[in-house]
C-alpha cells in the first residue's frame, strides 16, 4: 500500500473532468499548430511573392535591354533574360523563401525545367501576338509575367522545393 500511496503523492496530472482526455496539444508533440502553419505559409507565399516580382523586374528590364538597346531577335532576348530572372529566384527562394540548402543541383534543375515551361509559354504568347498580330512585343512581355508567375509558384512549390 505504501507503494500506491507514493505514487499519488505528487500532483495530480489527470485531464480535465470537462474537456475529457483529447488530442495532446501541438506544443507537447513538437508538431505546429494550425495558426503557426498558416502564419508560416503566408510568410512563404509573400516572400515568394518579393522574389518573384525581383526575378520580374529583372527578366524585363534585361529584355527591354536585350531587345531594344543590344538588337537581339525578341526570341533570344526572352530565353536570355528569363534565365536570369529563372536564376535569380532559384537562388533567393532557396535561401529565404523554402530555406532548402541540400540537393541543390536537383532543385535547380527542376527550377529550371520549370522555368522552361515559361519561357515556352512566352515563346507562343510573343509569336501569336507580337508575330501574328503585330502588338508590340515589350507589352506582350509585360503581359505574360503574371500568367507565367502564377504558372510557376505552383510547380515549384508542389515540385522543386517539396
Amino acid at each position: 500500500m505504501a507503494a500506491e500511496a507514493g505514487a499519488h503523492a505528487g500532483p495530480r496530472t489527470d485531464p480535465d473532468p470537462r474537456t475529457g482526455p483529447g488530442p495532446a496539444s501541438p506544443a507537447a508533440t513538437g508538431t505546429p499548430s494550425a495558426t503557426a502553419t498558416r502564419t508560416r505559409d503566408l510568410r512563404q507565399l509573400i516572400t515568394y511573392a518579393l522574389v518573384g516580382g525581383s526575378g520580374v523586374l529583372l527578366d524585363l528590364g534585361a529584355f527591354l535591354l536585350l531587345y531594344n538597346v543590344a538588337g537581339l531577335h525578341e526570341q533570344v532576348a526572352n530565353v536570355l533574360s528569363t534565365s536570369l530572372g529563372i536564376t535569380n529566384n532559384f537562388v533567393l527562394n532557396a535561401l529565404f523563401t523554402f530555406g532548402k540548402r541540400d540537393r541543390l543541383l536537383l532543385r535547380w534543375l527542376r527550377f529550371y525545367a520549370v522555368g522552361l515551361t515559361g519561357i515556352a509559354l512566352t515563346f507562343v504568347l510573343l509569336a501569336v501576338f507580337s508575330r501574328g498580330l503585330g502588338i508590340d512585343p515589350n507589352l506582350v512581355k509585360a503581359g505574360s509575367l503574371p500568367l507565367v508567375l502564377v504558372f510557376q509558384f505552383a510547380l515549384n512549390r508542389k515540385w522543386s522545393f517539396a
